[in-house]
C-alpha cells in the first residue's frame, strides 16, 4: 500500500471541506472496500479522512418515512426494528450481502458507493476503462459470464455489486448529499449510479468531495408483501449473479402498485419500469407475472457468456413477485 496522509474529521463540513480541496482525497469510514482498493494499487489517495465520529448514524423515523444515517453499520441498519417493521425487503437484502463482519463494518454510504468487483477492473495488468479512461474494456472479450446484459455499453460491462442498492432503489429512497459550500441536495437513490456510456469511471452522481449524510425511505404500503431474492452460485457468500427487490400494494389480489428493482444484471441497480407498469392494476397471477418478466427483460443483451441470464432474470422476477404476494 502506498503512503498516505490520515485526517481525522471532526464534523460533516470539515470533512467535504478537506475532501473537496484535494483531488486525491477519500474519505474513510468502515473501509471495507477502499482499503481493498489500496491493497491492491487500484485506487490510490495521497490523503484518507476519517469520517466515522460524524454524528451521522442515526436511524429514526420522520413525517414521510424513515432516514438512515450515512454512517450507520450494515448489520445495525439490517435488524432496526423499524427497517424490520416498514421495510423488510431492505433488511432482507442486507442480510443477504456480504458476511457478517463486512456488515459489521461496512456504512450505508460505503455500501452504495462500492466500487464494482470486475475481474478485469481488480487486474492492473489489463485494460479497464473504468480504471484508466481509454484504456479499453477486457471484460468484454474475456470471461463475461458474471456480467452486465442490461444498459451496458462497449466501455464498460460490469455490473453494480450491492444488494442493499437494489432494495433501495425499488423503495423510491433519496439521497441527502453535502457539498464543499456546505449546501444540501437531495436527488433520487436511481439517479445516484449511471450507466457507463462511454465514461464508466464517471459511474456516480456526484461531484468529487460531496459527501451522502443520510438516505431517505418514504412511507410505503409494501411491507406486508414484499421480498428480496438472490440467486448466487454459492450460500455462504457471493455476489449475486441475479437479484431481485420486489414489492406489491394489493386490494384484495389486485395490484395497486408494483415495485421492482433487479440487480447482478447492469452498471446500477436496474427499475424493472416496464414490468411495474404492466402489472398495475393487474389481478395477481403466476401469468401475469410471467408476462411482466418477458416485458421487462425483451430489450436485454446477453454477452457470450452469460446468455442464461435472461432466462434466469424472468424466472426470478416471477419467484420474488410470487414470494411477495404469499407475503414470505
Amino acid at each position: 500500500m502506498r503512503p498516505f496522509k490520515y485526517t481525522k474529521a471532526s464534523d460533516a463540513a470539515g470533512a467535504v471541506k478537506s475532501v473537496s480541496s484535494n483531488k486525491n482525497a477519500r474519505y474513510l469510514s468502515g473501509g471495507t472496500n477502499i482499503l481493498d482498493l489500496m491493497k491492491e494499487d487500484i485506487s490510490r489517495p495521497d490523503e484518507l479522512v476519517d469520517i466515522n465520529s460524524l454524528k451521522l448514524s442515526e436511524i429514526k423515523p420522520t413525517a414521510t418515512g424513515l432516514s438512515l444515517g450515512a454512517l450507520a453499520k450494515n448489520t445495525e441498519t439490517a435488524n432496526h426494528p423499524l427497517v424490520r417493521q416498514s421495510y423488510p425487503m431492505l433488511a432482507r437484502a442486507i442480510l443477504a450481502g456480504a458476511s457478517e463482519q463486512i456488515r459489521n463494518m461496512a456504512t450505508n454510504g460505503g455500501n452504495v458507493l462500492q466500487q464494482v468487483r470486475c475481474l478485469y477492473f481488480y487486474d492492473i495488468a489489463v485494460p479497464c476503462n473504468r480504471r484508466e479512461p481509454g484504456s479499453g474494456c477486457s471484460a468484454i472479450g474475456g470471461l463475461n459470464r458474471t456480467y452486465a446484459i442490461l444498459g451496458w455499453s462497449e466501455n464498460c460491462v460490469a455490473v453494480n455489486p450491492s444488494d442493499m442498492a437494489v432494495a433501495l432503489a425499488a423503495l423510491d429512497a433519496k439521497v441527502n448529499i453535502q457539498n464543499a459550500e456546505g449546501k444540501m441536495r437531495s436527488i433520487p437513490f436511481t439517479e445516484l449510479h449511471r450507466l457507463p456510456g462511454d465514461a464508466p469511471h464517471d459511474d456516480k452522481a456526484l461531484a468529487h468531495g460531496e459527501m451522502i449524510t443520510s438516505i431517505d425511505l418514504p412511507k410505503n404500503n409494501f411491507a406486508a408483501n414484499s421480498y428480496y431474492l438472490k440467486v448466487r452460485d454459492r450460500a455462504s457468500y457471493s455476489f449475486a449473479l441475479v437479484s431481485v427487490a420486489a414489492g406489491l400494494e394489493l386490494t384484495g389480489k389486485k395490484i395497486k402498485l408494483a415495485r421492482i428493482a433487479l440487480g447482478g444484471v447492469a452498471n446500477k441497480p436496474w427499475r424493472a419500469l416496464e414490468a411495474e407498469k404492466f402489472l398495475a392494476g393487474k389481478t395477481a397471477s403466476r401469468e401475469v407475472f410471467k408476462q411482466a418478466a418477458e416485458l421487462e427483460m425483451k430489450n436485454a443483451k446477453p454477452l457470450e457468456h452469460n446468455e442464461y441470464k435472461v432466462e434466469l432474470g424472468k424466472r426470478s422476477i416471477v419467484r420474488a413477485l410470487e414470494k411477495a404476494l404469499a407475503g414470505k
